[in-house]
């Protein structure tokens, strides 16, 4: 927060800023797998991916991706929705290469995309983590997995990748795309095919202009290392048993909960659970009060809470997509909490009983 300069300028605080926002760009991509000159950085996730989707009109994704990029799918000219299975796995053979399901002359700006991990389940596609040189995707959101599990871009089948600073722990309001300089990329803030060259500033090697949040850049650095630590440390190994110890605990109250996802792989720190009528929206709102922030869906909706489209993709009723809530710890979470929230979330689960029966 000292360094005042802008880190276009030559003079000494310039520099000062420059080395700033170079050191965080190193300690991004290590934490990614890629080399530092494919990091540049945005305000967010959603932006890296609306600079990436720009000027693609033959896009194909699956249904479960976050709507910062669902919605970027749904509003190409040639879109190609791809389905789940019950698990919330994408299977190799629906992910028709998207070259050959639009126009000739829109090849050139297809796209394919394939997120890394779903943000409401933890339901992770083990396409984008089984070497398949057959296969090859776009664009991966890393966003919910990079920091929990060891990921690299350079052994991953996606060409590029988008992450979030504030899901690592890391400061709101910046973000990056990872490409290779090959990877065409325009951007209405750098590069516009039909305005005759380049716009803005040419910052970020000339693919996201404009000036660079230093702040949160070098915040988004510190949190990209220390999550590099805590993944050599083992800290989601112990993320994952206290995932384990409250589904276990819960499960044995209540037989009949839903855990989704549960017997593939997942996140280490997510577990979607539902109870088909118990609204989700009434159960954040309990938990709340006995004093646990707890989601229902999207975290990233803008305050609303409705049934989870990520679950009814995956073909559950509208009944228990409006009950799933998402509980997500951290290495910080110690078994007490775990076991008392359990408590507390049974307790309101016997009461809803009670007034339903």
């Amino acid at each position: 927060m000292d360094v005042v300069g802008h880190p276009s300028s030559v003079h000494a605080e310039g520099r000062a800023a420059r080395a700033a926002v170079e050191k965080a760009r190193g300690q991004v991509a290590q934490l990614v797998g890629a080399d530092p000159s494919e990091v540049i950085f945005t305000g967010s996730a959603t932006e890296a991916a609306a600079i990436w989707f720009y000027n693609r009109d033959a896009v194909c994704g699956a249904e479960i991706e976050h709507d910062a990029v669902l919605r970027q799918v749904v509003d190409a000219a040639h879109p190609q929705l791809i389905p789940c299975n019950r698990t919330g796995v994408v299977a190799r053979g629906d992910f028709l290469p998207v070259a050959e399901a639009g126009p000739a002359d829109t090849r050139r700006r297809s796209a394919s995309v394939l997120q890394a991990a779903n943000s409401e389940t933890g339901v992770i596609q083990p396409l984008l983590w089984q070497p398949d040189p057959g296969f090859e995707i776009g664009l991966s959101d890393i966003t919910q997995a990079v920091g929990r599990l060891a990921f690299s871009m350079a052994h991953s089948p996606a060409r590029a990748g988008i992450l979030s600073a504030h899901k690592l722990g890391g400061p709101k309001g910046v973000g990056a795309l990872v490409a290779p300089p090959d990877v065409e990329i325009y951007s209405p803030l750098s590069k516009r095919p039909w305005a005759g060259g380049d716009v803005g500033g040419g910052q970020e090697m000339g693919r996201r202009a404009g000036t660079e949040n230093v702040i949160g850049i070098a915040g988004f650095g510190a949190a990209a290392a220390a999550a590099q630590r805590d993944l050599e440390a083992g800290l989601w190994d112990r993320v994952e048993k206290l995932r384990n110890i409250l589904e276990e605990a819960l499960a044995t109250a209540a037989p009949d909960t839903i855990f989704v996802g549960q017997g593939t792989q997942r996140l280490p720190n997510t577990s979607c659970i539902a109870v088909p009528g118990w609204k989700g929206e009434t159960q954040v709102m309990q938990m709340d009060l006995a004093g646990y922030a707890i989601s229902a869906g999207s975290a990233c909706s803008s305050g609303k809470v409705r049934e989870s489209r990520v679950l009814r993709a995956m073909g559950f009723d509208a009944a228990t997509a409006a009950s799933a809530i998402r509980v997500s710890l951290g290495p910080a979470t110690t078994e007490a909490e775990v076991l008392g929230f359990a408590d507390a979330w049974l307790r309101q689960l016997r009461r809803w009983r009670s007034k339903a029966a």
